[in-house]
This record gives structure tokens, C-alpha cells and sequence, in this order.
């Protein structure tokens, strides 16, 4: 008989802690499943513009896509801009306009659930304002994603750069940017083959990664042609004029970061950059960056595994050969590698950002790390791109003390 009790008494405790394990799961898919739909503004620019935001689809017509799986296809880009607006700052637009959301609303239907609605999320870009008539022009900043991300996932950066007098360009490209939806409906889905994170460390893919890397490289020389054109003749009127093209700068984070360090390599219109925690890859690591640039790094800790120990020894082989007065190396204490995007730190559920931070994946809120990154993206441009350049960014720490410049 106490035998028989036990056994029940194992099966009752068992059954309340099924119980009790379902209805945690319950609430906490009901909290994620509400946050969803629950209306989100991104973080209002900190300068003193408002922001403008305009959209280009431009297919170049002289190279080919060497990506495209059909031969002869033409090279194509998405290019958002955001720019110094006049009209009214804090003024909320749609984060993602209706004809460009992917069908799903972001992916696939579970990945959905643990991201926003992205028709209930509100940025500050106003569309196709008029540009600012504070200043002529203004300086150019070429800006990349993630190897998956869509640079609308960025919007919190560019707009606060916009808003200190910067015109933002972010581009995406088709069989390299994750998804790519174009305004008159194509969606089109990057193929494994062209997914840089699934080959990185095969070095029987080294072939491919190289000429995926020049791919980006490539629509990068492109935009910057075509914004060329568009400064010398807008027929909209808009844009004429309005570029500081002597002034151009690029920066990116993770593989958009080392594509930032490969083009200011490789291409001189380029006069600084910004790698946002990206390994670097390329000639640039052997050859080195003749201008200035800044290394932004999250919190890896005591990390010792060879990846991590081979990406510190690239960044320190491009940091001894940089320019001395126009280097800078800073990591953010706590910051997290993907939440340097909106999707990251903003985005995502509440519960799944607890997630992270209890696997101490995420040490510092999202929209902080959003601030102190656009801190130092805004002040290391200021140095070189609005000063005369060749001195090193005065960061304040007692503003932002999660910020250690490295030496």
C-alpha cells in the first residue's frame, strides 16, 4: 500500500508540473502573440533635422548580376535614402511602406510571431519631403546591412544620422540580401549558394565567398555612380545638387561592415568608414585602409575560440596600418552582436529579448546600445567628414560609460 502511494503521489506531482509547464508556455506565447500587434515607435532621432526618406529601384545597364542564377541578368538594387528633411521633426511615417512588406510580414510564421507587425511599427522619415535648405549639400554615407538583414533594419541609425545633417544610402540587392521585395511586387529570396554565413570557415568555398564578396563590393561602386548622376541632374528636382559627393563615407554591420573596410580600400571617393562588429574579409585585412576608420565592437568577453582569436588578429592587422591620427577601435561593454540593428534591439518580443538576457547573450537595454552606437557613428563622422580630419574622435565617456576605446 505506501508503495501504491507513492506512485500516485509521483504521478500527481508530475501531472501539476505538466500543468504548470503548459500554462508558462501559454502566457508566454499569448504576451508574445499580443506584443506582436502592439503599436512600436523606433527611438526619435537626436539632431536637430527632420528626415527625409526616398526609395530607387536602379538596374545598372552595363554589368552583369554574376549572382543572378539566370545568365545575362542585369544587376539590380534597392537603395533607401534618408536626408536631412525640411519639415517637422518627430514627424512618424511607416516603418516598412504596404507594397514592400514580404508576404508573411517578416518571414516565416513562427519567426513572425517573435518579431513586430511591421505595419504597427512607426518610423520618423517623412517620404519625399523637400531637402533641408540649412546647408547646399550634404555629406554621403553609404550604408550596409548583414549578410541577411535588409538595410531597413537600420532605420534607427540612418535616421539619426539624417537628422545631424548626413544623406544615408542603404542599399539591398536580390540573390544576396536575404529577401528583397521590389515596389511592383517581385519578391525574391537569396539561394544558400549566395549565403555568405553558411560558408564562411569551408575553405573549399573560399572561391565562392570571394566572388559573393565582390558582388556586394560591385553594388556598392554602383550606387555611388549612379548618386553621381542623381547629384549632377535629378529630373524630380529633389537630390540636384544636394550631395556633398567629395564627402562620402561608408559603414556596415557584421558582413556589411566588411564590405565598409574592403570598399574604403578599394575605392578612393571613399574618405572613411565604420565596421559595426563585422570580421573583416578581403585584401583590405593584407593591404590595409589609407584613410580613417573605426572599428565598433560589441561584448564578446573572454572569448578565446580560433574564429574569435582570427578575427581580433585581422582587426588588429587593419588597426596598425591605418592612419594614426584617424583610427579609433571602441567596444560597447554588454552590447550584443545582433541588436545593433532595429530588429535586434527593438523589434524582437520583450520575451525573447528576456531570452537572450538570461543566456547573458543581451547585457544592455536595445534602444541603449542603439543610442550609444549612434553616438559614436555620429562623432567619429563629424571628425572627418565636417572637421579637417586627421585627429581622433573625442568620444565623452562620462555620457555614454558603457564605451571603451581600445588601444
Amino acid at each position: 500500500m505506501p508503495k501504491k502511494r507513492l506512485a500516485r503521489r509521483i504521478l500527481k506531482g508530475f501531472l501539476i508540473l505538466v500543468m504548470s509547464l503548459a500554462l508558462v508556455i501559454g502566457a508566454l506565447l499569448a504576451s508574445v502573440r499580443i506584443e506582436h500587434g502592439r503599436e512600436l515607435t523606433l527611438p526619435p532621432p537626436t539632431g536637430s533635422l527632420a528626415v527625409g526618406r526616398a526609395l530607387y529601384d536602379w538596374t545598372d545597364d552595363v554589368h552583369e548580376d554574376a549572382l543572378a542564377p539566370v545568365p545575362g541578368t542585369r544587376r539590380e538594387v534597392l537603395v533607401w535614402i534618408w536626408y536631412p528633411a525640411a519639415g517637422q521633426l518627430g514627424a512618424t511615417s511607416e516603418y516598412v511602406p504596404v507594397q514592400l512588406r514580404p508576404p508573411t510580414g517578416g518571414g516565416s510564421s513562427v519567426f513572425s510571431w517573435l518579431t513586430r507587425d511591421w505595419s504597427k511599427v512607426h518610423a520618423h522619415g517623412i517620404d519625399k519631403a523637400e531637402v533641408s535648405p540649412q546647408q547646399q549639400s550634404y555629406p554621403v554615407l553609404i550604408m550596409r546591412g548583414g549578410a541577411s538583414a535588409p538595410v531597413i533594419n537600420y532605420t534607427t541609425l540612418a535616421e539619426d544620422l539624417a537628422s545631424h545633417g548626413y544623406v544615408v544610402v542603404g542599399i539591398d540587392a536580390p540573390y544576396r540580401t536575404g529577401r528583397v521585395v521590389f515596389p511592383d511586387g517581385r519578391v525574391i529570396e537569396r539561394t544558400a549558394a549566395n549565403n555568405p554565413e553558411l560558408l564562411v570557415g569551408r575553405p573549399e568555398q573560399a572561391g565562392r565567398l570571394n566572388q559573393i564578396f565582390a558582388a556586394w563590393i560591385g553594388d556598392m561602386r554602383f550606387v555611388l555612380d549612379r548618386l553621381e548622376q542623381l547629384n549632377a541632374s535629378d529630373a524630380s528636382g529633389l537630390f540636384t545638387g544636394r550631395f556633398y559627393m567629395a564627402r562620402v563615407a561608408a559603414f556596415g554591420h557584421s558582413f556589411g561592415g566588411a564590405q565598409a573596410a574592403q570598399f574604403c580600400h578599394e575605392d578612393s571617393r571613399c574618405k572613411a568608414g565604420i565596421d559595426i562588429d563585422g570580421a573583416p574579409f578581403g585584401s583590405a585585412i593584407q593591404a590595409g585602409i589609407q584613410r580613417p576608420f573605426m572599428f565598433l565592437l560589441s561584448d564578446r568577453g573572454q572569448s578565446s575560440d580560433p574564429e574569435s582569436r582570427q578575427i581580433e588578429a585581422d582587426i588588429q592587422t587593419i588597426y596598425n596600418r591605418l592612419p594614426p591620427g584617424g583610427r579609433l577601435r571602441v567596444m560597447i561593454h554588454g552590447a550584443f552582436h545582433f541588436s545593433f540593428s532595429d530588429d535586434g534591439a527593438l523589434l524582437k518580443s520583450y520575451v525573447m529579448r528576456g531570452v537572450l538576457r538570461l543566456f547573458g547573450k543581451q547585457k544592455i537595454d536595445g534602444r541603449r546600445q542603439l543610442a550609444v552606437t549612434a553616438y559614436c557613428l555620429q562623432t567619429f563622422f563629424d571628425s572627418n567628414l565636417r572637421g579637417p580630419g586627421g585627429s581622433q574622435p573625442k568620444l565623452d565617456l562620462s555620457r555614454y560609460p558603457e564605451i571603451q576605446v581600445l588601444e
